[in-house]
């Protein structure tokens, strides 16, 4: 069946009947009429469109369907027009832009809250002048049909809501294990997450029930620094990261430091020195230099220095010992010369004591 037969079957129209076939004739056939004159060709007479117009019975049934035929391709043109735009939305191939207030943080959190972050307002000055150049990656939500879920594009977002505007964003079904790996390898790729980031994200998968090869696929480490990232995240409070924040300058070496000092630490101790009000005040990698100086143990006493001296009793020499070091220092008043003869007969001071070292 032809397409202008089905839209006959849905508009209930009927086919136009035949025409007549005229019987045979014996008279011959009329003679072609006459070649318009000049000014008939130049001017032709119109149709009678005011009687057409006010006649609208008089219009042949093939013109009639003809304004409908229309009507409904334009409508099927239009709905199969929004049905590729919804696949092309739903399969992620097309930049949409959304309320920022739609969109949720990812279910695994990826990021430690910093209000001192100076990257930020750099980012909201670089959208305000040149729009948002990097669509962020977001899921529809799913818990809620009106909203997204984000898989990474955080900082977008906070800079779109500054500037009340919306986001630019690419959408996809996304699965729990799919959003993960999506956010982990963007984060990767950027090289914006910190040493104590990435291990709080590595421990929050672990602990949603993710696999360790999901996690080593969203991380990009291997097993043993898998292993180094989540036992730091174990160690290390989470209120003790809020207090720090990111701390992007402390890599993996000082933030196992500050780990094992914190297991050497009283619980009491931590909670008050990342209480003081001094420390919020001051930018995040300043916080994390005073927490590891704060917690570091205290240095052994420096013993008394011992003062040598003669057979008067006078001051001759200051001996001060340390773990890896001894120093002499001479009086040069109580006796001159005195530290240059000894510097004369370090040689043989130095041989005579290996010789009798190597004495059995």
């Amino acid at each position: 069946m032809s397409r202008k037969s089905n839209l006959d079957a849905l508009f209930g129209a009927r086919p136009a009947p035949k025409p007549a076939v005229p019987p045979p004739s014996a008279e011959p056939a009329a003679a072609a009429p006459p070649a318009p004159e000049p000014f008939a060709a130049a001017n032709p007479t119109p149709a009678e469109p005011e009687f057409a117009a006010a006649n609208p019975a008089s219009r042949s049934p093939e013109r009639s369907r003809s304004g409908a035929v229309r009507a409904m391709s334009s409508t099927l043109r239009g709905l199969a027009a929004r049905a590729d735009a919804a696949a092309e939305i739903e399969a992620g191939t097309v930049v949409v832009e959304i309320a920022p207030e739609r969109i949720d943080d990812s279910f695994i959190a990826d990021r430690v809250a910093d209000a001192t972050d100076p990257g930020l307002a750099a980012l909201v000055e670089s959208i305000r002048e040149s729009g948002q150049q990097v669509p962020i990656l977001v899921r529809p939500h799913p818990a809620d049909p009106d909203r997204f879920q984000v898989a990474y594009g955080r900082r977008r977002i906070q800079a779109a809501r500054r500037l009340a505007r919306p986001v630019r964003a690419v959408v996809r079904p996304l699965s729990d294990a799919e959003l993960v790996v999506a956010q982990g390898k963007e984060n990767l790729e950027r090289q914006d997450l910190s040493y104590i980031e990435r291990a709080f994200f590595a421990l929050r998968l672990e602990e949603h029930g993710f696999s360790r090869a999901t996690i080593i696929a969203a991380m990009g480490v291997g097993k043993g620094d898998l292993s180094t990232l989540i036992s730091v995240a174990r160690t290390v409070p989470a209120d003790v990261v809020r207090a720090i924040g990111p701390a992007p300058a402390a890599g993996r070496p000082r933030w196992m430091l500050l780990a094992e000092r914190i297991r050497a630490a009283s619980p009491k101790r931590i909670a008050g020195l990342i209480a003081d009000p001094a420390l919020a005040g001051t930018p995040t990698n300043e916080r994390f230099a005073a927490v590891l100086h704060a917690l570091a143990p205290p240095a052994a006493p420096k013993p008394a220095p011992q003062v040598w001296s003669d057979e008067a009793g006078r001051g001759i020499a200051r001996i001060e010992r340390r773990s890896d070091r001894v120093a002499v220092s001479f009086d040069e008043t109580a006796e001159p010369g005195l530290a240059d003869y000894v510097l004369d007969r370090l040689p043989e001071i130095l041989a005579a004591y290996r010789a009798g070292r190597a004495k059995p």
